[in-house]
């Protein structure tokens, strides 16, 4: 019975997608290599160091460690969100409509957990869920499914019994291999990838779900 509900946080929950963005090429410069917008989409929902460490092996800098690089990209986007980060459409709509159903609500996000405190705290979302998770404590991250079966199992729930919403492919792969059912909102420039038809439901905003949606997820 589907009654656990699991969320990614960038690009999903919080608008953070083009802060990191800027973040990135902003603190890659000062290494001498430049990142274009279509080079940081390749990288998206990644864990920071692994995006890191790709480019890394690729542009071979030197001068700076690729954790004080990590750690510079973390801070920035940090302040960032704090400074200007905005909520996604619907984010109160969603969290409001899983907690009047009385679901369980996790969050599993590839993002360091300092960051995705910061987030919580500035949207003041913290209390709507019963536990958050990041992929920065788990040997792999997306699309490996380990943060999503740490959050189920923090949460007591079976993955079978959750819904995970994710807005990248790389979410939803990992959310897919914990078996969970999965709905996808993603970017409005990603929107006809063919891969997202791996979801069980795709959305262009967290403002069309709604009980007609959730009961086409139930008798799945």
């Amino acid at each position: 019975m589907i009654n656990t509900v699991i969320f990614d946080m960038d690009g999903l929950l919080v608008d953070s997608e083009p802060l990191w963005g800027v973040a990135m090429r902003e603190v890659f410069a000062t290494v001498g290599v430049s990142l274009s917008p279509e080079l940081t989409h390749k990288t998206t929902g990644l864990r920071t160091r692994e995006v890191v460490s790709y480019w890394h092996s690729y542009f071979k800098w030197e001068g700076k460690s690729a954790e004080q690089v990590t750690n510079e990209i973390i801070d920035s986007v940090t302040a960032k969100i704090i400074a200007e980060g905005k909520a996604m459409e619907g984010l109160l709509y969603i969290l409001e409509f899983f907690k009047a159903k009385g679901f369980k609500t996790g969050l599993a996000s590839s993002s360091p957990l300092r960051l995705i405190e910061a987030v919580l705290a500035h949207l003041d979302i913290r209390e709507y869920f019963q536990a958050v998770y990041s992929a920065e404590f788990e040997d792999y991250g997306k699309p490996h499914p380990a943060v999503y079966l740490a959050c189920a199992r923090a949460l007591h729930a079976d993955p079978l019994d959750c819904i995970a919403f994710e807005d990248s492919v790389t979410g939803m792969t990992a959310a897919k291999a914990a078996r969970m059912t999965t709905v996808v909102v993603p970017e409005p420039h990603n929107r006809h990838d063919p891969r997202y038809a791996l979801a069980n439901m795709q959305l262009d905003s967290l403002l069309d779900f709604n009980d007609q949606r959730l009961t086409l997820l139930l008798q799945h």
